[in-house]
């Protein structure tokens, strides 16, 4: 078992190394060039996330779509993903996760226009879409949606399942003394009642949970920056000093120069907003909208959400208490949770009860959201008839995932997340033509209904 944990990890650094970092970062860059800046939107974005279009074609608000996508990318990668990412790479990581997220809105807005503009309407009335759409109606390579669509059916079940279903069940056994089993047992069950009832139940929940559950974390960020003021500066001082500095600084961090911080930065902001993956445009493909250019700045929201204010609030939180706490030493702690746990124990009484809470919420919610990208990934390679049994496996998955070692599944998570951004980003690339044509078609004009037939399948 353990050479087979150290291949796995040796997999997921050389998956992990230059070439990934370039094509995942070069591709945020290059979008966001030909986009000419389409994070400057970003107002307007927000203000489209909240408006209903009803009268558009879609199964779902532009709101429920966007909170199914956020509930699958404000996870425990906000929170235990932030922390690792410190502890591998130093502090420097919280910057290059932070860009990775203003840069990464530019390609969640564009892998979202075009899951939109190559939907498809099944003959139940379901809208959908996705990389694996756009590879086979854009592209015409049916074969690479394929791929791209059992690798995010794969992947539902390790960072959409398995992991998040542990990380509830070990913060409840810390801190509440429930067994693990048992949490188990009720999350599975709660799982259930949501995933069989299908996106329009998953969205319903996630309208509600997703939004209380982030203003409630950002809330105790807010309080533990408070407590730590006097540390607010040189705290950022040290994250953009370390984030370039050819080795690791010293004062108690840890962390092995420029390439550990960028790749663990990158590494983590895709792993927390999803940018470049493929997966959150499953959601927004679903959306009631009336173009591509519409729904497609309502997605982009996401990643600005996630990692360029949550992700940005938990790393600032971080090396604040890293530096108030002298005695404490990065270099030995290698479990992200530990060090949001020690930051979040400064709030006394109530701080572990909103890490707690934070947590449950944000991982339930990441299962949520992942079932149904799984779903629609292995229906499109299947067909309707896989779905009772993947639902009835995902649910299972949650019912043991408590009770087995999990180290190996977060760099097989790591491997799937960067095989799926492959795909995914090769019609990004290949369809940027599509993708300015369409932004420069509606960008002034989104009430504009689209001229484009959606077919039906």
């Amino acid at each position: 078992m353990e050479l087979f944990a150290q291949i796995i990890d040796e997999i997921d650094a050389a998956v992990w190394g230059w070439p990934m970092i370039i094509l995942l970062m070069g591709t945020h860059l290059f979008m966001t060039i030909r986009t000419k800046g389409i994070q400057r939107k970003l107002g307007t974005a927000i203000k489209l996330s909240v408006t209903k279009d009803p009268e558009a074609e879609g199964e779902v608000s532009q709101f429920g779509a966007l909170t199914t996508a956020l509930a699958s990318t404000i996870g425990t990668g906000n929170i235990v993903g932030v922390g690792t990412a410190i502890a591998m790479g130093g502090p420097g990581a919280v910057l290059w996760c932070w860009l990775s997220g203003v840069l990464g809105i530019a390609t969640k807005y564009s892998e979202a226009l075009i899951a939109v503009k190559y939907r498809v309407k099944t003959k139940d009335g379901r809208m959908q879409g996705g990389a694996m759409y756009a590879l086979e109606r854009g592209l015409h390579m049916k074969w690479l949606g394929i791929i791209f669509a059992v690798l995010g059916g794969l992947a539902s079940f390790g960072i959409g399942c398995a992991t998040q279903v542990n990380a509830i069940a070990t913060v409840c056994n810390e801190n509440i003394g429930v067994p693990k089993a048992v949490v188990g047992v009720i999350v599975a069950l709660a799982t259930a009642l949501v995933v069989f009832g299908g996106l329009k139940a998953i969205a319903r929940v996630c309208e509600k949970l997703v939004p209380f559950m982030a203003i409630f974390y950002v809330a105790g960020c807010i309080i533990i920056l408070a407590m730590n003021y006097n540390y607010i500066i040189p705290a950022l001082q040290t994250i953009v000093v370390s984030a370039f500095a050819p080795k690791a600084i010293a004062g108690g961090f840890a962390g092995g120069g420029i390439m550990l911080a960028l790749r663990a930065g990158v590494a983590r902001g895709l792993f927390s907003n999803e940018s470049g993956m493929g997966s959150a445009p499953i959601a927004a493909a679903a959306a009631q909208t009336r173009n591509p250019v519409r729904q497609a700045l309502v997605s982009s929201t996401g990643t600005f959400w996630d990692t360029v204010v949550v992700c940005a609030m938990t790393g600032i939180v971080l090396v604040t208490t890293i530096m108030k706490s002298s005695s404490l030493d990065i270099g030995f702690i290698e479990d992200g949770g530990v060090l949001t746990t020690i930051a979040f124990d400064q709030i006394p009484v109530v701080g572990p009860i909103v890490l707690v809470i934070g947590l449950i919420s944000f991982a339930y919610s990441t299962i949520l959201g992942w079932a149904y990208y799984g779903e629609r990934c292995l229906e499109y390679c299947l067909g309707k008839k896989i779905l009772i049994p993947y639902r009835l496996l995902y649910v299972t998955v949650a019912l043991i995932a408590p009770v087995i070692a999990l180290d190996v599944v977060w760099s097989i998570a790591d491997i799937l997340n960067a095989f799926m951004a492959v795909p995914n980003l090769i019609a990004v690339l290949l369809l940027s033509p599509v993708i300015v044509k369409e932004t420069k078609k509606y960008i002034n004009n989104l009430d504009k209904k689209s001229d484009e037939e959606i077919p039906t399948v």
